[in-house]
């Protein structure tokens, strides 16, 4: 949803831009387009190669000394912008969608239709993968974790045949889970999603932290918007869809005390003005992109709050 992302944003030829997940760069391109010729662009992402493609789009002609390009987690989007002398913002995105460079690599392990190791890390300089993960747990931490982060209802039978698999030898590719996932399932019975889509999605957030790290970049983000600073996230499944909604539904009402309290205590300011409903990608971007078909927008805007007042 590129043309609705920059439109959300509604880019000024002054104004500055955090994108936290720089991934291919066509979020950061378009920002960098529309707020030209004065507009600046700070690019985070946690993967060594988007890191290196954005440093490549940082040396072009009409980018050059507009674009800065950091590998980070957006979870530190605060400390970074910070460092970066780039705050206040008018406005942070937050794609959560994986990006097509790092489903179409085997090597990265995110995709179960390509024979490849299971990591599906972010970033792989560091930290457990996914297949410490699989070979590791219990079986009853693997039933729980692939129904708390993949909402799969089969979690038990998944986890059962992962663990006896495993008594056999270590599952180490994705492939071979993929396989295992969908025996235990008794495969796609006429549906048009892959058996393992959940299980697969539950590893990659569980291995990455990333509604965590969902939590920390939004409330980053309140904190350094200026005033009418655009707010747009895209979310892929209803996990991160549900953190986003309720974090702007919390942030633009004047109290979050229980209903059944009659005095309100909490002091609650509003910070956020949410600007629309949710946006979902057109008919013709699911037909020429169907990985966008599970793509959801969501956009606020911060307020001018001061203390004992809003605006």
């Amino acid at each position: 949803m590129l043309a609705e992302v920059v439109d959300a944003l509604a880019p000024r030829g002054d104004g500055r831009y955090i994108d936290g997940t720089f991934g291919g760069g066509g979020h950061t391109s378009a920002l960098l387009n529309a707020s030209a010729p004065g507009g600046l662009v700070l690019a985070l992402d946690a993967d060594e190669q988007a890191v290196t493609r954005g440093e490549q789009l940082a040396r072009e002609t009409s980018y050059v000394g507009r674009l800065r390009v950091r590998r980070a987690n957006f979870a530190d989007l605060r400390d970074i912008a910070t460092a970066e002398d780039f705050v206040p913002v008018d406005g942070v995105l937050l794609d959560l969608g994986l990006s097509s460079f790092q489903l179409d690599q085997a090597g990265r392990g995110f995709a179960f239709r390509l024979e490849g190791p299971l990591d599906m890390r972010f970033d792989q300089s560091h930290g457990a993968t996914a297949a410490d993960l699989v070979n590791t747990r219990s079986e009853a931490e693997l039933a729980d974790l692939l129904y708390r982060f993949g909402e799969e209802p089969r979690s038990r039978r998944i986890a059962r045949a992962i663990a006896r698999e495993r008594e056999r030898g270590p599952i180490v590719t994705t492939t071979a889970l993929a396989a295992l996932v969908s025996d235990a399932v008794g495969g796609r019975r006429g549906s048009d999603t892959h058996p393992a889509t959940r299980t697969f999605q539950a590893l990659r957030i569980a291995i990455n932290a990333e509604l965590d790290a969902l939590e920390s970049a939004l409330a980053a983000a309140v904190e350094i918007l200026a005033p009418t600073g655009r707010l747009a996230i895209v979310s892929f499944h209803s996990l991160e869809d549900r953190i986003v909604k309720r974090f702007i539904e919390r942030e633009r009402v004047s109290c979050v005390c229980p209903p059944r309290q009659p005095i309100c205590t909490c002091v609650q300011q509003p910070r956020l003005r949410k600007l629309s409903r949710a946006i979902r990608p057109t008919a013709a971007e699911i037909a020429a992109n169907p990985r966008a078909r599970s793509a959801t927008l969501r956009v606020a805007e911060r307020l001018a709050t001061m203390t004992g007042s809003s605006a």
